[in-house]
């Protein structure tokens, strides 16, 4: 699925269940020794996901570690970031960019009174506006991606109202050319209808050198949604 939404510079990996035979290195399984066992399923197979992801980048095997506020540790050089939800592992990771966001989430209905602290009034009235059911989680997926590729550029924190996301929804067969959006395989896959399309988001806090806007992809498909910011360097 991120495939769809990703530049062909980012290298993805993603899978759909736990593999019961992976094998990460022993810092990566004490980060998790004393976790339940659901945790610590979810992020063997992601930490899984990432050492694929760095293989197609042709680096070398090594432990991806947690940072500030749990953020993943990247080889020197590499950007990138993880994903976990019901059924469904990702990474996504890139050579020489400046910053990646993914985020995957469940198709459901949001929790009761959680819509009403991560979105504002105008957020809250414009979803109304996309083709979708419950379209309250496709706005919490899309925040926590700009979250994710926010935090290692600035080193600071970003509260769900200081980002104001507005959405585009592209057709399902969307035309060729430059810059444009791929159909999504998914839809072949499912034989469901896929919906997908763009956000941005416009940043009310500011510091020096800070971002005050992204731009990111997104994918509805197979009860899944996925979201993904990746910002490539001025030489990418």
């Amino acid at each position: 699925m991120l495939d769809e939404i990703l530049p062909p510079w980012v290298a993805t990996a993603e899978l759909f269940g736990d593999p019961p035979d992976i094998t990460l290195f022993p810092e990566e399984e004490a980060l998790v020794s004393d976790s339940a066992d659901k945790r610590r399923r979810e992020f063997r197979t992601s930490r899984h996901c990432a050492h694929l992801a760095l293989r197609q980048l042709g680096v070398a095997p090594r432990p991806v570690l947690r940072g500030d506020r749990g953020a993943p540790t990247w080889p020197p050089g590499v950007v990138g970031s993880i994903t976990h939800c019901p059924g469904y592992r990702a990474a996504a990771v890139a050579h020489g960019a400046l910053s990646i966001g993914i985020d995957a989430e469940p198709h459901l209905p949001m929790p009761h009174g959680v819509l009403e602290r991560t979105a504002t009034p105008a957020e809250a009235a414009a979803l109304d506006l996309l083709d979708l059911p419950d379209p309250g989680r496709l706005l919490f997926s899309a925040k926590e991606a700009i979250y994710k590729a926010w935090y290692p550029l600035t080193g600071h924190w970003l509260g769900f109202l200081d980002a104001a996301v507005t959405f585009t929804t592209s057709s399902p067969h969307p035309p060729a050319g430059p810059g444009a959006l791929a159909a999504p395989r998914a839809a072949a896959r499912s034989g469901e209808l896929t919906v997908f399309g763009t956000f941005a988001a416009e940043i009310a806090v500011h510091g020096p050198g800070w971002p005050t806007r992204f731009e990111g992809r997104w994918l509805v498909s197979d009860g899944l949604i996925v979201t993904a910011i990746a910002i490539p360097s001025p030489s990418v």
